[in-house]
Parts: C-alpha cells; structure tokens; sequence
C-alpha cells in the first residue's frame, strides 16, 4: 500500500484560498440565509476544510432590510442586551431592530451560527452587511451567489 496517497491535507494560512461572495438577501428567510451564510464563513463548503482554520470566505450581504421572517416573529421574537449596570436590562423587538440598523438582525443570527471562540470572532470579520443594494467593496470582485441554488 503507498501510504503517501492517503495524507490528510490540513490546511493552513498560507495554503487557504479566500474570495469574495455576495449574497442577495431580498426575499430571503433569516435563519435560513444565515445558516448558509455562516458555511460560507466558515469553509465547510471547500474540500479542504479544516476545523482550527480561518479556511472560509469574505461574504458581503446586501438589500438586509429587505429579509423575511416567518410566523409572528417581526413581533415575538426580541433581541436582549445588557448594559452593565444593575437594571440595565434593554430589548428590542425585531420589527424595532429592523427600524434602527437592518443589518444588525442578520449580523446577530449569523454571529450565534459561528463558533463561540477567537476563531469565531475572527470568521465574523469576514462578514460585510448593508442595508440597500449597494456596497462598498466592489474593488474587490465578489462573485454573486444564489443560495436557492445550493444543495
């Protein structure tokens, strides 16, 4: 048996490959755009994923204001944060958040999809969010991406 066949390849910065995508968020289901978002981040689409590894994508998300939400959810589902302090207890509702920073309902759906570590914290930078159809990294080429279409 040629055991040099079998090597496992573990991917490491210098070997990754990264590029741009942009993703069309109009008519799109949140969580459903953001789990696949948050593979894109991650590179478990890539054949030489590596779990310890920055091995994803840079993802840019536009038209966020334009996301669906099923059920009763855009008044249900509330966003909770703390400020601190004793009783600094603060919600928004999602049709609330959605009136002040768009972008922000699909930054926190994608954020709680990535791993809760430095690597997650560095994933999360690859993400750009913009509220309408325009964004700033067109010098960089992003290849458009229709999520209907993967499997």
């Amino acid at each position: 048996m040629d055991t040099l066949s079998y090597k496992t390849v573990s991917a490491n910065k210098a070997t990754v490959t990264k590029e741009w995508l942009h993703v069309d968020a109009e008519g799109q289901t949140l969580g459903r755009l953001a789990s696949e978002v948050a593979k894109l981040l991650r590179g478990k689409h890539k054949p030489n994923f590596t779990p310890h590894v920055d091995c994803g994508d840079n993802v840019i998300i536009t038209n966020a204001e334009k996301i669906n939400l099923t059920g009763n959810k855009w008044e249900n589902k509330t966003y909770i944060r703390h400020t601190g302090y004793p009783g600094g207890q603060r919600s928004l509702t999602a049709t609330e958040l959605r009136s002040k920073k768009p972008e922000r309902v699909i930054e926190k759906a994608v954020k709680g999809m990535l791993p809760k570590n430095k690597l997650g914290a560095e994933l999360f930078r690859n993400l750009k969010v913009y509220a309408g159809a325009t964004h700033d990294q067109e010098a960089q080429k992003p290849r458009t991406i229709n999520l209907n279409d993967i499997k």
